[in-house]
């Protein structure tokens, strides 16, 4: 028998590129394409990419040379694929800049890629950036058991892709599309494969992920929040995340799923990327400054114990001083457990692109560092006030040292914990004992965790 063809995929920027990475991965399963973790040792590497900010477009550029290096050095013919955001916005311009490069396809056309391989081999460099029709969804295999079961217990589900917004900064309406919703019954089926193969925990993912509007039964759309309660039903689905949101689509139904849904983590990912309502209306976000207070007020009402983390850019064009502070006194108010930051990145093609009132980098930097030690201190106070408190932890992987194993927390913080021989994908209860710069430390309580979470504060009472 031949051997098999071994495969390598990194994943750049968000998590819906790492659910599409293990999608591509299934797909190419079947063609006899077994993973590996070294690029050098790989017939097919697969780049999936992110074009969300100009570093990291340039960062995939890079890796391209450095993959043509080692190809040159080793000699061996190793085919070299650029997938994702920045393949669908650059299209036959990678080509022309990276010779390396055997094929590129878009997000919405990698449920092709067995024949695009076989486009690839015969030397036409295919380039496939279309948004076909026919959903790739119905057509990607399932993963395998054990694929599912070398992923760990928690898992990715894409529910819903695109964006309708345009934000002015923002280039996932051209990339990813118009917003489309997955339908219930096929979100709900890969759910139950999933906790068939030993996943407990489910993050549902998509570029605008509580704008959920999928065809449910009798032909009705349901919403976010009624797909969650189904999910909730699964055996052997324990916890439940969604990833990311915005917060015009903040529905006092999904707010009250975080009241009546054990299974939902008290943790909410809410992007507000600033904090003056100038600012936010020359983003275009539809949302002001006392909206998200609004709804951070009405979230902590019905759950008092949830957390919140969200997204912050500075430096949009024309943003003062003063417009600045109003960032910086909303991260002072709210008390975010966890934050992604970052300088305003110019996109070509969009909007806030040709204005020509660009903040000059040195001022940006400048107050980047501000902002990031604000929301690092905010991260580090939330993690010390767990300190004492007792909740379950799922156990993930193996952690460094001899009999220490890594889980999360109900707030997708790191736990360590000894255990020898713990079986990953089980819940232990633990007392918080450390809280460290990057994991917090516990001790594991002689009795058994429940299968479902309960809140909180019902663990401490």
């Amino acid at each position: 028998m031949d051997a098999p063809r071994k495969l390598y995929v990194k994943s750049f920027g968000c998590q819906m590129n790492v659910y599409d990475s293990h999608r591509m991965a299934d797909a190419l399963a079947k063609e006899g394409y077994v993973e590996t973790s070294e690029a050098s040792d790989a017939d097919l590497v697969i780049l999936n990419t992110c074009h969300i900010r100009e570093k990291a477009a340039e960062k995939v550029y890079s890796e391209l040379g450095r993959l043509r290096k080692a190809k040159a050095e080793t000699g061996r013919e190793t085919l070299v694929a650029v997938a994702g955001c920045v393949a669908q916005a650059e299209g036959a311009e990678i080509m022309r800049r990276a010779p390396v490069v055997d094929l590129v396809v878009g997000p919405q056309s990698y449920h092709r890629l067995p024949d695009l391989l076989t486009e690839a081999r015969a030397g036409r460099r295919p380039v496939d950036t279309e948004f076909p029709a026919d959903d790739k969804f119905d057509h990607l295999p399932a993963p395998s058991l054990a694929a599912t079961r070398k992923r760990g217990p928690t898992a990715f589900l894409t529910v819903q892709e695109g964006c309708d917004k345009f934000c002015t900064f923002c280039v996932v309406p051209y990339t990813r599309g118009s917003e489309l919703s997955r339908p219930v019954a096929k979100i709900v089926a890969e759910a139950e494969r999933l906790a068939d193969q030993g996943v407990r925990e489910l993050t549902l993912i998509g570029q605008n992920v509580n704008a959920f509007h999928g065809l449910g039964p009798q032909g009705r759309s349901w919403n976010l929040a009624e797909l969650l309660h189904r999910l909730a039903q699964i055996p052997g689905i324990d916890r439940l995340r969604y990833t990311t949101s915005h917060p015009r689509d903040m529905g006092e139904d999904l707010i009250a799923a975080h009241r009546d849904l054990p299974e939902l983590m008290p943790y909410l990912h809410l992007p507000v990327q600033s904090g003056s309502d100038r600012v936010l209306k020359a983003m275009n976000r539809r949302h002001g400054r006392d909206l998200f207070l609004d709804i951070v007020e009405r979230m902590r009402a019905v759950r008092p114990d949830i957390a919140l983390s969200s997204d912050f850019i500075v430096g949009f064009p024309g943003e003062t001083e003063a417009e600045f502070e109003e960032t910086m006194d909303l991260i002072a108010h709210v008390g975010f457990a966890g934050a992604y930051s970052f300088k305003y990145s110019p996109r070509p093609g969009t909007p806030a692109a040709d204005l020509s009132d660009q903040v000059a980098e040195e001022v940006m930097t400048a107050r980047l560092h501000r902002l990031q030690a604000a929301l690092e201190a905010s991260k580090r106070a939330f993690d010390r006030s767990c300190v004492g408190r007792t909740f379950d932890v799922l156990l993930e992987k193996p952690g460094r040292m001899p009999g220490q194993v890594i889980g999360r927390s109900p707030y997708l913080q790191s736990v360590v914990v000894d255990r020898p021989g713990a079986a990953i994908g089980s819940f232990v209860r633990v007392t918080i004992t450390e809280a460290g710069p990057n994991s917090l430390a516990g001790r594991i309580l002689p009795i058994p965790a429940p299968t479902s979470v309960p809140p909180l504060a019902a663990l401490e009472a």
